[in-house]
């Protein structure tokens, strides 16, 4: 920050910057590229029967192409993240994009098994890479106060793909044939980047200066923080997959939903989850750490309710209701406590490192699921859910009194 011997403005150029307006057409870009990518990346599960018939493979093979797209996105991120460093971000996201829509043609062309699973690997290369840049991109289109604000607008995209993306896509799949869905997917991709090119703000990166990638690097002092949160996210995300990506066989059985009814009471969890995402940017958006906090206690205490099935089919609808929309909150304010936390320097590595936090808790939870399911039954999912997202809560209480107590002394 500079001052002028002269007071002809404000003296503080933080005052500026607060009050900029706030950047809706970018992070509407950036939230139709997130809507885009992650249609992409889970249009197989509703399109298992479509592709394994014209592929001659068996349905669990195409639920594969998911597990691959996920684990290419584990293993990449933080890699590519730290190769791209010292490149422009505004033309590095319209490559990204330009990327996964080709990998997305591919997979619509591909007349073989194993050619579908080489596309599905190059998207997931540019999607874990697309994720590390998108939220830094993000921090910096706005004032540190409209971090959360911005993070929800962001991940908005995400949401509305699997409430509504991933639906349409396999509606088109079904009425046209699969690979018309991904055909789709990648016009969509492609436009994205062409509009992201012409409208989309470019940012200063005033961290990779050649003065900075040439100066001795000391540790950052905002690593370990990071890791926490990410360690956190984990936890949680874990916690999370284990019974959600079980909840179907749950929902039928110990609740006794009608199978024909698991498609609503699914849209339910993800309609919450969009009014979750909403309060994280309205109500919650300068009180991150409170959210936090409402959010994980009230996410344990419904799937608690929703395992003992209290209050019959109706209280286990509600209490569905309350675990989307409190859940929906957790990892966009997570992710902005992440940005609040990382230094300008220690950003993209930051975001890099909390997607590949993300998705281990995805594909992690997921495995801990399939383990357990067997030896203990669909019922002991939800307690492992609670179990994990207390241990997140405690983390998130400890670090907030911690804070507090720093803020005391200082």
């Amino acid at each position: 920050m500079t001052t002028s011997p002269i007071p002809i403005a404000p003296p503080s150029a933080s005052i500026h910057t607060d009050h900029r307006p706030f950047p809706w057409l970018g992070l509407i870009l950036l939230s139709a590229g997130v809507f885009l990518a992650v249609t992409s990346e889970v249009t197989p599960t509703g399109l298992l029967p479509e592709m394994s018939s014209a592929l001659s493979v068996t349905e669990a093979q195409i639920g594969l192409l998911v597990s691959i797209f996920a684990f290419t996105v584990v293993i990449t991120s933080a890699p590519l993240t730290a190769l791209t460093v010292r490149l422009p971000r505004k033309p590095l996201i319209v490559a990204v994009l330009i990327v996964l829509g080709l990998a997305n043609l591919s997979t619509g062309l591909a007349p073989s098994y194993t050619l579908v699973v080489v596309a599905r690997i190059a998207g997931g290369l540019a999607h874990g890479l697309f994720w590390s840049l998108v939220p830094a991109y993000a921090a910096r289109l706005v004032s540190r106060e409209n971090l959360s604000r911005a993070v929800s607008l962001t991940l908005a995209g995400g949401t509305l793909a699997l409430v509504l993306g991933v639906p349409l896509s396999t509606a088109l799949g079904q009425a046209v044939g699969w690979r018309w869905a991904f055909v789709a997917i990648a016009a969509g991709l492609i436009l994205g980047a062409l509009a992201v090119l012409i409208w989309l703000a470019p940012v200063s990166r005033d961290v990779q200066s050649k003065q900075d990638a040439d100066a001795p690097r000391r540790r950052d002092a905002t690593v370990m923080p990071v890791l926490v949160i990410c360690v956190t996210v984990a936890i949680i995300m874990i916690g999370n997959y284990a019974f959600y990506t079980y909840v179907t066989p749950f929902l039928i059985g110990p609740v006794g939903v009608p199978s024909s009814f698991i498609s609503i009471a699914l849209f339910v969890y993800g309609g919450a989850g969009a009014i979750g995402l909403v309060l994280t940017g309205t109500v919650f958006a300068r009180r991150t750490r409170l959210g936090l906090v409402i959010g994980l206690a009230v996410v344990a205490a419904s799937v608690l309710a929703l395992s003992f099935t209290v209050g019959g089919f109706w209280g286990s609808m509600v209490a569905l209701a309350l675990w989307g929309l409190s859940f929906g909150m957790v990892p966009p304010l997570l992710q902005t406590r992440m940005l609040q936390t990382a230094s300008e320097r220690f950003r993209d590595a930051a975001s890099a490192i909390y997607t590949t936090a993300f998705n281990v808790g995805i594909s992690g939870g997921a495995f801990l699921g399939a383990m357990l399911l067997p030896w203990l039954g669909v019922q002991a999912l939800p307690l492992v859910n609670v179990v994990l997202t207390l241990v997140g809560l405690v983390i998130v209480l400890a670090v907030v009194l911690r804070g507090r107590r720093q803020n005391r002394s200082h």
